[in-house]
């Protein structure tokens, strides 16, 4: 798609336009529900698990399997990611975004019915396959709709739209309170959206100008890894989405368990206990990781993606230690959450903002997805293996503050990846 050439003093949003509005909307909107998908368990998890098990409230049953299905979680999200990042490559974004959506609705709806911990084992597998693929295709058609000027603030507002699917999971939990079951019906709404997706949703210029040439190989993995300078962006993204996928998902995620435990110190039943840490982390902690997500394009736009991804990687550093033995009361973690939510997961948006500018038209679905969802399986070795390990030997604060040296290695990593801003996206 070709766009006028804005003045450089021009707000990024002049030069969009209704169309691109309409492709980031959509594309926003399937994040949403990939995002309630995965934060379904999360919230519901202690009650499912309790139910599916035949244990007690603090079995420490709940907190190895806890780990371990959402370990699962990222393996599925892997093996998805790569394969339909590479037929969103081949064979375009939005036939693969429409299969992508109808898969993770279909599944998470079906969880509805689990009665064994293999049957949510599966589930939860297949339902992070299609969240895997819809993320990927969704992050490059944004990244390919959208002028130079506008797309990291695009791409930041998409990402950053993981809060709305983050509140209305812990809307949902907390409404069904321990009818864990209907949260996961809830799940087969998204569904409906792939009419939408096939209504309005246009394949990219780019997308088609690589079409019409048959020589060149689309959606290879061979290539992306046999090609020097491909294999180091790809690797590179690998282990930065590695670091702030392992570390959301055993440390950020933790917010939760932090706010349980600090109540139960402070004598509050279990009950009430469990609901309002939903609330502490789904709303209080959600809030300031939006706010960190969102501020992610416009800071990569004026000071470029590598001080960015800097800034918040030694943020999160700080911020962890101090989360997890400041605070003195409930009141006082609800006040220092927002920063937590602001480091640990503002970072995210940098994957839909860098990792698509990081390889060429024939490849950007692809090496996308490679980067965050090859991420996902070395953070699977975090939930399986060191986050249980750690929890289980120390105290909960310890643990954390430990794994959050992880945030360390991924701001050192910035050093060996290329700037991308204010470039034009490799063709």
């Amino acid at each position: 798609m070709s766009h006028s050439l804005p003045s450089s003093t021009d707000p990024w949003y002049r030069s969009v336009s209704k169309y691109e509005w309409l492709v980031l909307i959509i594309a926003s909107a399937g994040w949403i529900f990939d995002v309630y998908e995965g934060q379904i368990f999360n919230l519901t998890r202690n009650q499912l698990l309790q139910e599916i098990l035949g244990v007690e409230p603090g079995h420490p049953d709940l907190t190895k399997w806890g780990d371990r299905l959402l370990g699962v979680f990222l393996v599925g999200g892997t093996f998805g990611g790569i394969l339909f990042g590479s037929l969103a490559d081949k064979y375009g974004r939005r036939p693969i975004m429409i299969i992508t959506i109808l898969m993770y609705s279909l599944f998470s709806g079906l969880t509805y019915f689990a009665d064994s911990l293999n049957h949510v084992l599966w589930l939860r597998f297949l339902v992070a396959m299609g969240i895997g693929g819809e993320w990927a295709v969704a992050a490059a058609l944004v990244a390919e709709v959208f002028p130079t000027k506008a797309r990291a603030q695009a791409a930041g507002i998409f990402h950053a739209s993981s809060v709305i699917g983050t509140s209305l999971a812990t809307m949902a939990a907390i409404v069904v309170g321990s009818g864990w079951r209907y949260a996961y019906l809830i799940g087969v709404i998204p569904a409906l959206l792939i009419v939408w997706v096939r209504i309005s949703v246009k394949e990219p210029e780019s997308w088609k100008r690589m079409q019409r040439n048959p020589s060149l190989p689309r959606g290879s993995l061979k290539e992306l890894f046999c090609t020097p300078e491909w294999c180091k962006h790809a690797i590179g993204a690998i282990l930065l989405g590695a670091i702030g996928l392992g570390t959301f998902w055993a440390v950020g995620v933790a917010g939760q368990d932090l706010a349980h435990q600090r109540m139960l110190n402070d004598g509050v039943p279990e009950k009430e206990a469990i609901e309002r840490a939903k609330f502490a982390y789904g709303i209080v902690q959600t809030l300031g990781g939006g706010i960190g997500l969102l501020l992610f394009g416009p800071l990569s736009a004026r000071i470029g993606r590598r001080k960015t991804f800097v800034f918040f990687h030694l943020g999160a550093a700080l911020i962890v230690p101090i989360t997890c033995y400041l605070p003195t009361s409930y009141g006082m973690l609800l006040a220092i959450l927002p920063v937590f939510g602001f480091f640990t997961l503002g970072m995210h948006a940098g994957y839909a903002v860098y990792f698509p500018e990081l390889f060429p038209n024939r490849l950007r679905a692809t090496g996308a997805s490679v980067g965050f969802n090859g991420g996902r399986l070395l953070a699977f070795a975090v939930l399986w293996y060191l986050a249980p390990a750690l929890k289980h030997r120390m105290g909960l604060p310890d643990a954390l503050s430990i794994l959050a040296i992880l945030f360390l290695f991924g701001a050192a990593l910035m050093a060996f990846l290329p700037e991308t801003r204010n470039q034009e996206l490799p063709s």
